[in-house]
């Protein structure tokens, strides 16, 4: 079956993130956002902040926990960034997947993503910059 090239084209679902095919990164990014947050905050938490890693101190010095003395509760917080990994990559077409698929966090497969669709502040100057030129130069003209 060929592969749907528009942009959330099969609905919307509160069981099945928004697809992202490459383009209106900020609507995708925005439907996301609310998805993740709508099934638990943690897991939002764990893309925008990274992994939660339980730590205890050994001699003054914080270690990481084995995971036979995790609590319940710091189990499920290590949770969620596996939870985050499978959305996201489920939210992915084929290109945008292989973007992200040899990353180990969430966070970074989320920065991969922000870093290539999303036009950074220098972007957007130097691009100003070259429009002002522009305009000068047809002025001129």
């Amino acid at each position: 079956m060929a592969e749907n090239k528009l942009p959330f084209a099969k609905g919307a679902s509160i069981n099945r993130p928004p697809m992202f095919f490459g383009v209106n990164y900020q609507l995708w990014k925005m439907r996301m956002k609310i998805f993740i947050e709508s099934i638990d905050r943690g897991i939002w938490n764990a893309i925008v902040n990274g992994p939660f890693i339980p730590m205890h101190v050994v001699d003054g010095v914080p270690v990481v926990k084995p995971f036979d003395e995790l609590t319940d509760l710091e189990n499920k917080k290590m949770q969620y960034d596996c939870v985050a990994k499978n959305i996201i990559t489920s939210a992915l077409n084929l290109n945008e997947f292989f973007r992200v698929s040899q990353c180990s966090l969430a966070k970074e497969m989320w920065d991969i993503l922000e870093v290539t669709h999303e036009e950074t502040t220098d972007v957007k100057r130097a691009r100003k910059h070259a429009l002002i030129q522009e305009y000068e130069l047809f002025r001129m003209q």
